[in-house]
C-alpha cells in the first residue's frame, strides 16, 4: 500500500506521482516485487515533491542506515572543513592521532578509502575492529601495503577514524554535531547513532526514518541549500560525489559503482539510465540522487546477503526509472 505520513513536514511536501512526472500506474504495478524483494521502504521524490511512499509494516519507521552511515559522516567533515575547524582533505591524519599514524595518509585517503593499509576485501577485519579493545589503534596498527592514494579497499575502519578526527576537531559527537548542522534544521523527527566512549561509530551505527534520509538526499539535489539556508557547500557536494577512484564500478552483480568521498558514484554508461550518486548499506539499502532527473530514492531492504542488493538495483533502474513520464 503506497502511504504518507506527517504530511505537515514543510520540508517534504507530498505530491501525486503524475504531478511529479511519474507514471502512478507503473508503480502500484511494481509493489506485488517489494514483498517478493523483501523490501521495507520504498520513497521517491522528484523535483522536491515526496511522489511516492510504501513501507512494509505501513508506517515509516527509525531504521539502521548501516553504511549508507559513511555519507552522513562525510557531509559532517565537509562542515568542519568550512567552518575551519578541519584545514582541509589534504591534512595529514597524524596532526590528530601523532607517532601512531603514518604521516603520508590524509583525510582525502581515508574518505576515498585509499589509505593503502592492509585490509582485505568486503571489510573483513571491520568485526575484529569492532571487538578490539582499542579500534583505532586497531585500524592504526594495520600494515601499509599501497602508496597512499593509489589502491581502493572498502574499509570501514578509516571511516571510523574519521568520526575520531571529527569528535577531535569540533569538540562534540558525530551526532551531536549533526543534529546542531543539519538534522535539527531539516526538521527530522528522530536520530540515533551508536557510539563507544563517546565516539560514534563511523562506518555504520546511525538510525534514521526514511523520510528524514529522502530529505538528506534532497539536501545534496540542491546544492547544499536548504530553503534559503546554506547547510553545505555546493563545492564540497560536487567534490565528494564525483568519482575519485574506480573502486568496485566493475563489481558484478552491478551493486557499487566507483568511488567519491564516502558516496559511490554510477555514470550513465554503467547503469543505462543517468549519472547518479547513492549512499550504500550492506544488503540493499540505498540512498540514491540522480540531479538530471530531480530525483531521490530511498530503497530500504531486509538483509539477505551482500549481492541480493541487486534487487534494490533493479526496482530502480528497471521501475523507477522506466515510470519517470
Amino acid at each position: 500500500m503506497a502511504i504518507a505520513h506527517h504530511d505537515n513536514d514543510p520540508f517534504l511536501i507530498k505530491s501525486s506521482p503524475a504531478e511529479a512526472g511519474l507514471d502512478a500506474a507503473a508503480l502500484e504495478r511494481l509493489e506485488p516485487l517489494l514483498a517478493e524483494w523483501r523490501m521495507t521502504s520504498v520513497l521517491i521524490a522528484r523535483g522536491g515533491q515526496l511522489a511516492y511512499e510504501w513501507h512494509e509494516k505501513g508506517e515509516d519507521s527509525v531504521a539502521p542506515l548501516l553504511s549508507c552511515t559513511k555519507s552522513v559522516l562525510s557531509s559532517l567533515i565537509g562542515i568542519a572543513i568550512e567552518e575551519g575547524r578541519i584545514a582541509g582533505v589534504d591534512q595529514p591524519i597524524s596532526d590528530y592521532f601523532g607517532e601512531a599514524a603514518d604521516p603520508q595518509i590524509k583525510i582525502k585517503h581515508l574518505l576515498t578509502m585509499t589509505a593503502g593499509w592492509d585490509w582485505p576485501d568486503f571489510d573483513k577485519r571491520y568485526k575484529a575492529m569492532k571487538a578490539s579493545a582499542d579500534p583505532v589503534g586497531f585500524v592504526l596498527d594495520c600494515d601499509l601495503v599501497h602508496e597512499p592514494g593509489s589502491a581502493y579497499a572498502y574499509n570501514s575502519g578509516g571511516s571510523h577514524l574519521l568520526s575520531v578526527i571529527l569528535t577531535k576537531a569540533v569538540g562534540c559527537s558525530a551526532l551531536d554535531y549533526a543534529s546542531s548542522r543539519l538534522f535539527q534544521p531539516m526538521g527530522f523527527r528522530q536520530a540515533k547513532w551508536t557510539s563507544r566512549r563517546g565516539i560514534n561509530e563511523g562506518g555504520t551505527g546511525l538510525q534514521l526514518y526514511s523520510r528524514d534520509l529522502a530529505k538528506f538526499g534532497q539536501l545534496f539535489l540542491q546544492k547544499g541549500n536548504w530553503f534559503g539556508r546554506s547547510l553545505l557547500s555546493a563545492d564540497w557536494i560536487e567534490q565528494s560525489t564525483k568519482p575519485h577512484h574506480r573502486a568496485l564500478l566493475n563489481y558484478e552483480p552491478p551493486i557499487y559503482g566507483a568511488y567519491g568521498f564516502h558516496w559511490w558514484h554510477s555514470p550513465a554508461s554503467h547503469n543505462g539510465a543517468f549519472d547518479c550518486f547513492f549512499a550504500f548499506g550492506h544488503g540493499g539499502q540505498i540512498l540514491l540522487v540522480a540531479p538530471e532527473a530531480e530525483l531521490v530514492v530511498v530503497v530500504r531492504k531486509r538483509i539477505t546477503g551482500r549481492n541480493a542488493a541487486i534487487y534494490s538495483r533493479r526496482l530502480i533502474m528497471d521501475y523507477i526509472v522506466s515510470s519517470i513520464i
